[in-house]
């Protein structure tokens, strides 16, 4: 998006560089990445870097702050993932902006969905070195939204460890070893010290939680969550454990603010990036339906706990919608669709960038953007599970330069 860096990478790039990087991120992350990486890296301007973070804040704390939104978005919480504990606020934010063209001509964020549940913090913080090193970019060109490695891991070790021994700390997950967010776990294991374990893993003893390690029975004081409800049900996971149950146990990101804060949150946004949504039942009663164009082809049908991308359908006709189960349909929204720019020039043509910003929000602190993750693509799903026959798109970085020269980003020397 800034012309003279994406120029200069362009010029520069070569395959040998790509398949470093991608040697690279495998060998820091401990084994093979199960998505496509992106052949580039984005370079974000911070004008547009400082719109995205605002937006992201003033959404989230619009959320957090209405009490009666919190309580109409805690009665769809399905009777067994009502956990005890959840706590004033989310510790972790995820907010996804697509990029518009203003009349102008300027490029203008829209909100696309937010989630408050944990993304690829220890994967995205690998990835910028292995960028900014594999291709020779210069070391000002930053990927963090702090001021240093080291606070970025200090913010993440008091928001998922806090003050408890890390080997009381556990990051919970169905069925790690098959999620391609694997070799994310893995950085927040070798970080921070904590173990990574199936959901079955954990047991009960009363109102406590255990786990195996090295033969010995430790303690959970913490989890890291990184289940969601979907693929409990839809793996006919097992916890070893009661989640309703009072338990003696702190919890970094708790299950539940997965639904309070989620799809279920974009019909009660009031901001200028956000587009207009309903939820289906609603619109198929008749109401709500000036919010929303008439024109089929600008709306997009969304479940609204899935995770993905899943099930997400298209212009969808009156055939799709009447095929969803009356009771079900409280559990969908339609959504103004836009045309997001394409703004990454690359040598398959000009690409399409999803900017997600990371927030973490520790209890005894404040709402922090800590990161961004991207994703390019061409065709409608921008997902990584939508890119893997194609070329310089999937998973990628944002890079922001702090260099300037007469109104310019520069690149100075390479990496060391």
């Amino acid at each position: 998006m800034i012309d003279t860096l994406r120029a200069d990478f362009n010029r520069r790039y070569s395959d040998a560089k790509y398949r470093e990087l991608c040697r690279r991120l495998e060998e820091r992350t401990g084994g093979p990445i199960p998505f496509r990486v992106a052949e580039t890296p984005v370079f974000l301007p911070q004008q547009l870097v400082d719109q995205l973070l605002t937006a992201g804040e003033a959404m989230t704390q619009q959320l957090v702050g209405d009490a009666a939104y919190l309580q109409a978005a805690a009665d769809t919480i399905p009777a067994a993932f009502r956990i005890p504990g959840v706590g004033a606020h989310p510790n972790f934010m995820t907010v996804d902006f697509g990029l518009v063209r203003g009349n102008d001509g300027a490029l203008e964020p829209k909100l696309v969905e937010l989630q408050a549940f944990p993304s690829l913090y220890g994967y995205q913080w690998v990835a910028g070195e292995a960028y900014r090193r594999c291709f020779d970019l210069d070391a000002s060109l930053q990927t963090l939204l702090v001021e240093s490695d080291a606070a970025y891991w200090a913010l993440l070790r008091k928001v998922i460890v806090s003050d408890h021994a890390p080997e009381t700390v556990v990051l919970m997950e169905v069925a790690p070893d098959r999620q391609k967010t694997l070799p994310d776990f893995r950085v927040h294991a070798q970080k921070l010290g904590i173990a990574v374990l199936d959901i079955t893993e954990i047991k009960q003893q009363g109102r406590r939680l255990f786990y195996r390690r090295d033969g010995r029975q430790v303690p959970i004081e913490r989890i890291y969550n990184r289940a969601i409800a979907e693929d409990v049900l839809r793996q006919s996971a097992q916890p070893g454990f009661t989640l309703t149950d009072a338990l003696e146990v702190e919890w970094a990101g708790h299950p539940d603010w997965y639904f309070l804060i989620s799809k279920f949150s974009l019909p009660y946004l009031r901001h200028p990036t956000a587009l207009p949504a309903v939820f289906l039942d609603r619109w198929m009663r008749g109401e709500d339906r000036d919010r929303l164009p008439e024109d089929r082809e600008r709306l997009v049908l969304k479940p609204l706990y899935s995770f993905a991308g899943k099930g997400i359908r298209f212009a969808p006709d009156d055939a799709t919608l009447q095929a969803i189960p009356e009771a079900e349909r409280g559990n969908y929204l339609l959504q103004e669709r836009q045309e997001f720019a394409a703004t990454v020039q690359t040598p398959y043509g000009p690409t399409q960038a999803e900017i997600r910003v990371l927030y973490v929000w520790p209890n005894r602190g404040k709402l922090t953007a800590v990161n961004t993750l991207v994703r390019l693509g061409r065709g409608q799903m921008m997902g990584v599970d939508h890119t893997h026959d194609q070329l310089w798109v999937g998973g990628s970085v944002g890079l922001i330069p702090l260099q300037m020269s007469e109104g310019e980003p520069h690149l100075r020397a390479p990496l060391s």
